[in-house]
């Protein structure tokens, strides 16, 4: 087998060259790729050409798959979840910064998102280090931050009635009164009914030990005994910082990529810029555990 080649990118994340995942990763390869992953969090590949069931294998080759619990799945592998827009919607999954799963109690570990059908152009992906975010911050705001929790919420975005964002667009469920979706995002009753977790505004890494930011804004609602509004200003302000350009990275999709990404190293953004026409998409989320 080919040696694999470990290419870091600008911003964040790294592309990996000479495997052939369908065919099989050695365990020597199969390292290389886990310490790529550990030390940059997000990791592509190209040119690839694999079966739903090479997508499954590689998942549980970094842990148990976390099924996801609002996403539409694909009809044959509960396994994965299809993240789609069609010719005729508007709306599309992820349109935002944010980061998968912060609203469970052991938030997701990575999700590897694998291109099936793109259009011609448009739908780019951004990502964002959440190591790069808390290693450019002061001394003094570290400090500051270290003692903070934050509380992370799914209900106002999967749940129902005015309340749910996801609802309000045309990938909503079926399920929610006001809902007027086709169904792509569903289940809001469970989301009405989740509790808010809380976790540390700065973790350590549980794969790499490195420190992260860890609020996003999609699913950190306020800082742990603050109000949403005594909330906001700081908030705000580190979601800007988080989002600074050097921190990122824009993923332009091609037929045979891949993409893989830390959940608790990263942000993402699925750009909705291909109105008219058809993106799928097949997304595999792997468990993770209790943050510190």
């Amino acid at each position: 087998m080919s040696t694999v080649d470990v290419r870091p990118l600008e911003g964040v994340g790294a592309e990996i060259h000479g495997v052939d995942i369908a065919a099989g990763l050695s365990n020597t390869q199969f390292d290389t790729i886990h310490k790529a992953f550990s030390d940059h969090g997000l990791i592509f590949f190209r040119d690839q050409n694999i079966s739903e069931n090479d997508h499954i294998e590689l998942a549980r080759k970094f842990g148990n798959i976390d099924i996801n619990r609002f996403f539409a799945a694909h009809p044959d592998y509960p396994e994965i979840a299809m993240v789609s827009k069609d010719v005729d919607q508007k709306d599309n999954i992820g349109g935002g910064w944010h980061t998968d799963h912060s609203y469970d109690q052991d938030p997701a570990m990575g999700s590897i998102l694998v291109a099936r059908e793109l259009p011609d152009s448009g739908g780019d992906t951004m990502f964002s280090s959440m190591y790069a975010a808390y290693d450019n911050l002061s001394d003094g705001f570290k400090q500051m931050l270290e003692g903070l929790n934050a509380v992370h919420s799914a209900t106002h975005i999967f749940g129902s009635g005015p309340v749910g964002y996801a609802a309000q667009t045309d990938a909503g469920g079926s399920d929610g009164a006001d809902a007027k979706g086709d169904g792509r995002i569903g289940n809001a009753a469970v989301a009405d009914t989740m509790p808010d977790v809380i976790h540390p505004v700065i973790i350590t890494h549980p794969l790499s030990g490195k420190k992260a930011l860890y609020v996003n804004p999609a699913f950190t609602v306020r800082f742990e005994g603050w109000t949403e509004d005594e909330s906001r200003p700081l908030m705000q302000q580190l979601f800007a910082e988080c989002a600074r350009p050097e921190y990122t990275h824009r993923f332009a999709w091609k037929p045979g990529s891949i993409a893989f990404w830390d959940n608790r190293a990263t942000w993402h953004w699925a750009m909705n810029d291909y109105q008219g026409k058809r993106r799928v998409m097949h997304r595999i989320t792997v468990e993770g555990c209790p943050l510190s």
